[in-house]
């Protein structure tokens, strides 16, 4: 897999912002807790959601290229910065609560005919990249214990990860469920079935 400097420096800027808006808010003080302690947690949680966002968005992204790169497309991702100023602003404004997630995307170019069948195949990459992440995060969240480090990361990868899978299959435009639902609704609907009824089980409580 190829890469050039801009991909690169565009891949780091969008990882680390979006480490910084997922931990946002574990850097305002709360009761019991001074600010001095809150800068630790929230130094602690910034590594943590550096290493969910580094598994749910990167690999997510390097599923889209690596797949596109097989087809014989060419593939680079390109940080959009008015999506990444709106999550960060987003995050700013609602204290780390609410973020609108949109910072960049893998664009694709061939010197042949696009084919639906491997436009669909590159755009299904991403979410399903991140449903089985979240099934790893998930066995270390139950495999660490109810405490701990792992197990706060494990919860938490399982938790981006589902989300970002279930975000990116909505079928409106520019996401990736709208390439897969041209090309096979049925894959369309299996991956869409399985990542909002986790989701929706997890919302309600009914796995955590």
């Amino acid at each position: 897999m190829k890469f050039s400097g801009i991909e690169l420096r565009d891949l780091a800027i969008c990882w680390l912002a979006l480490g910084f808006c997922f931990s946002l808010q574990y850097l305002i003080p709360v009761r019991d807790i001074p600010y001095p302690q809150s800068l630790v947690r929230f130094a602690v949680y910034f590594g943590v959601a550096l290493i969910g966002i580094g598994t749910g968005f990167l690999f997510h992204e390097l599923a889209h290229k690596g797949v596109a790169q097989r087809f014989g497309y060419h593939a680079e991702f390109r940080m959009w910065k008015l999506g990444l100023l709106i999550a960060v602003a987003s995050a700013l404004l609602s204290f780390g609560k609410f973020l609108f997630f949109a910072p960049g995307a893998v664009y694709t170019s061939t010197y042949k005919t696009p084919d639906p069948r491997e436009e669909g195949l590159i755009s299904a990459a991403g979410p399903l990249t991140n449903i089985a992440l979240a099934g790893l995060f998930y066995l270390i969240a139950t495999g660490s214990g109810d405490a701990g480090l792992w197990s706060v990361i494990g919860s938490f990868g399982f938790q981006i990860n589902l989300w970002l899978a279930a975000f990116n299959l909505v079928p409106f435009p520019p996401l990736d469920g709208v390439k897969i639902l041209r090309w096979n609704k049925a894959v369309w609907m299996m991956l869409a079935a399985l990542s909002w009824g986790l989701l929706a089980l997890l919302m309600f409580g009914v796995i955590k």
